[in-house]
């Protein structure tokens, strides 16, 4: 039953269904009996309704969704469960304890029976309530699960490459919107599960195929009574404490209420560093009112008020970090991964560093005068990560203030880039200042453009045929210049494409960024 002004596309079938007022489905949709589509309700080409799905009035159903339980209160129906970075939604909206607990099921299926997950959360509620649904998830599929309670991301991968765990996970608001979760799934080298392993999760969500174990086959739970001395003591061990307690450091560093905080106050004693902690207590509260550019302006002040040698804010995951000069100067991301690039490459265990295609040139060119070579990545972590853990890599950073240390741990991680920069102030005798004042002038631009879903591979093809010259596909269409290079992306998650270009002055990186921004523009239309 078609009510007014409904349009289906072709190839779609529609069997024992009502479709509301002004609902809109695409190509080759299969919609089964039972199925009831409320007013204005879009459905995406090549999607999946199950029998009995009811889409509540102006819900969104993704290209190439399977829909097998019902949308009321989610704000759509994706058409893959993951995300760029793992499993996200709004909290008890899209991401629900009933939606946790089949993920988790799912998740322990694609493990061996009586294996042993390392969890963990930060210290929101919604994230307490998830991450219990996750565990008793587990637990029903016959998988055992050590839970760190609230610790940081890094704690959470270093306990996952001990011997006894198969994987791990933690759950917490995601850093962009308080309102929204994030779930994400670390292998047994601590590093995010690749892309075929989160097809084989989302293939058992959709089929419902999980293992149920017998009552004597249960999983339990425990909690590991020393992981953070022994992330403490393994950290310590990356760096050489003698040289960072004869300099004598005077730090001013924001935890921003993460749980970094319950880590870092007794190394940094230890390595005999003087520290002015701010925000030094895990607090939910202060998590969801934490401003970073506010945070990072009084440690800037308290740097130079204090006359300390280094500002540092280490975001509340504890992955991501931030760098202000004893100047009081706040380091954009990549003129801290520039003086990072300059820092290590005389103290680098291996010849190699790995950084994404969107990384300024300068990078490589800095490595190259210190004879380091350089291997270009994709855009995603799990990329990163991935070429990190290969031999002779001893660097890489996704030039975001994530930065990756592989000698102890090949995944982004504050608290181990703040002592490695420490360490390498102390070795080479100089200061973040002066480091940052020998750097040459990054121009780079970034800019997005929408383009429809359906329109990105078209895109991208036309783009590589006008380019007629030197290109690189690493990742998207790399276009190089004589004195520049752009690059279009599409994004895995939004309808748009991300352009960025760089050149040898500001407005030259801005024209050629505009160039490519109009030609995606004509495209699309």
């Amino acid at each position: 039953m078609l009510h007014d002004n409904v349009y289906v596309g072709t190839r779609t079938s529609v069997r024992g269904a009502v479709i509301g007022r002004s609902g809109s489905i695409r190509n080759s949709v299969r919609i089964d009996e039972g199925v009831v589509l409320g007013d204005e309700v879009f459905v995406g080409s090549d999607a999946v309704l199950t029998g009995g799905v009811k889409v509540f009035p102006f819900k969104t159903v993704e290209d190439g969704a399977v829909v097998n339980s019902s949308i009321v209160w989610e704000s759509k129906g994706a058409r893959s469960l993951f995300g760029r970075d793992g499993v996200t939604g709004l909290a008890n909206v899209d991401v629900t304890p009933e939606l946790a607990v089949r993920v988790a099921m799912a998740y322990g299926t694609a493990l061996p029976k009586g294996s042993t997950v390392v969890s963990s959360r930060d210290s929101s509620r919604a994230a307490r309530m998830l991450k219990r649904a996750m565990m008793a998830g587990l637990n029903a599929a016959g998988v055992d699960v050590l839970d760190l309670e609230v610790a940081s991301v890094p704690v959470t991968r270093f306990l996952t490459r001990s011997p006894r765990a198969f994987g791990g996970l933690t759950v917490r608001l995601h850093h962009e919107d308080p309102d929204r979760v994030i779930v994400r799934f670390f292998d047994t080298g601590g590093t995010d599960i690749t892309e075929d392993a989160q097809r084989k999760i989302e293939r058992l969500f959709q089929r419902e195929d999980a293992r149920r174990a017998l009552a004597d086959e249960i999983g339990d739970i425990q909690f590991p009574p020393r992981a953070l001395e022994e992330y403490s003591v393994a950290l310590e061990a990356t760096v050489r404490p003698e040289a960072i307690t004869a300099h004598k450091f005077k730090l001013v560093v924001d935890y921003s209420f993460g749980a970094a905080s319950t880590v870092m106050p007794t190394l940094l004693g230890k390595l005999g560093a003087d520290v002015l902690a701010v925000n030094p207590y895990v607090s939910t509260a202060g998590l969801l009112s934490y401003d970073h550019a506010a945070g990072a302006e009084r440690v800037a002040a308290l740097v130079r008020a204090s006359g300390a040698h280094l500002g540092a804010i280490i975001d509340a995951d504890g992955e991501r970090i931030s760098f202000v000069d004893e100047e009081g100067r706040l380091l954009g991301h990549t003129e801290a991964l520039l003086c990072f690039v300059d820092l290590v490459s005389d103290h680098l265990l291996g010849d190699t560093i790995a950084l994404p295609v969107n990384v300024t040139h300068v990078a490589r060119d800095i490595a190259r005068a210190h004879g380091v070579k350089v291997i270009t990545t994709k855009l995603s972590a799990p990329a990163l990560m991935s070429a990190a853990s290969e031999p002779g890599v001893g660097f890489a950073s996704d030039g975001q203030g994530g930065y990756i240390l592989p000698g102890f741990l090949p995944a982004f991680d504050g608290a181990g880039a703040l002592l490695k920069m420490l360490d390498m102030l102390a070795r080479s005798n100089r200061s973040l200042s002066e480091v940052f004042d020998s750097l040459p002038k990054v121009h780079l631009v970034h800019d997005t453009v929408i383009t429809p879903w359906e329109q990105k591979g078209m895109v991208m093809r036309s783009l590589m045929e006008l380019a007629g010259r030197d290109v690189e596909l690493v990742d998207g269409v790399k276009v190089r210049y004589d004195d520049g290079w752009v690059l279009a992306l599409p994004d895995p998650e939004e309808p748009i494409t991300h352009l960025w270009a760089e050149a040898s002055s500001e407005s030259e990186a801005r024209r050629l960024g505009q160039e490519y921004a109009r030609r995606v523009r004509q495209l699309v239309r």
